[in-house]
């Protein structure tokens, strides 16, 4: 597959541990399994992208007509969310407009095609705090805790001469969470192709059972190179055998 990305849900944390005994702290996501509701094409649409949904139960009263006649045009079930993800094109341009090289509407994506890659990117949205205060909202110290005193409260925000007036981007009290936030460079920690699960390294934005979409990392860390293996010098053993020779 060329699809890049899939959607998902996040079910949980929990912790594994490695070959080396070190514990991980994961997320377990439950990646798909989507459709290709649409592709578009750089000859149609300008660019290149596929437009897939997520396959759950969905009621026939939640489904308009609209939605409807989209996903009987490309003989696909209804969806629960619709998103659009970039496709990886070959050289050379597809005949078909509902199909670009490997890719067509209707296709099946699944967990399968993070089988070769070993970081991903996840886009979720925050869980919502309500109305918070700056303390927890922008991490302020707040004043003395002692008696008479309001800890809690932000103090003077304005100057009065000059320039008499609130300045723009001032960290105030205000509505917390439901932001778009973007998690990059997670690392795969195991997949697990039956049921579709994807167990991530670190946390993932959003609440339990919350929808998020996973995609194969934009830019991946370089793999570092010279710090194990035959060719990594220890420094303290070089400076013991230095001190050795110099006797």
């Amino acid at each position: 597959m060329a699809v890049t990305g899939i959607l998902g849900k996040k079910i949980g944390m929990t912790q594994v541990f490695d070959e080396k005994g070190e514990v991980h702290p994961i997320t377990v996501l439950q990646a798909g399994p989507c459709v290709i509701t649409q592709l578009k094409t750089a000859a149609k649409d300008g660019y290149d992208a596929a437009q897939i949904g997520l396959v759950e139960f969905v009621k026939a009263s939640k489904v308009t007509k609209a939605q409807a006649g989209h996903f009987a045009k490309n003989d696909v079930p209804p969806v629960r969310m619709i998103r659009e993800v970039a496709i990886e094109t070959d050289a050379k341009p597809a005949e078909d407009a509902q199909s670009n090289g490997s890719v067509k509407a209707g296709d099946k994506i699944l967990v399968d095609i993070f089988s070769d890659e070993k970081y991903v990117d996840v886009i979720g949205t925050s869980k919502g705090r309500g109305f918070a205060g700056v303390v927890r909202r922008h991490h302020f110290g707040g004043g003395p805790k002692s008696h008479g005193h309001m800890f809690q409260v932000q103090g003077s925000i304005g100057a009065s001469s000059f320039p008499s007036r609130v300045l723009p981007k001032t960290r105030m009290p205000g509505h917390m969470g439901v932001d778009r936030v973007t998690v990059r460079n997670l690392r795969i920690r195991g997949i697990d192709l039956d049921e579709n699960l994807l167990m991530v390294e670190g946390a993932v934005p959003g609440p339990r059972d919350g929808y998020v979409l996973i995609s194969k990392a934009k830019a991946p860390p370089r793999e570092r190179r010279g710090f194990a293996g035959g060719g990594t010098v220890d420094p303290l053993k070089a400076s013991k055998k230095a001190s050795a020779k110099k006797k």
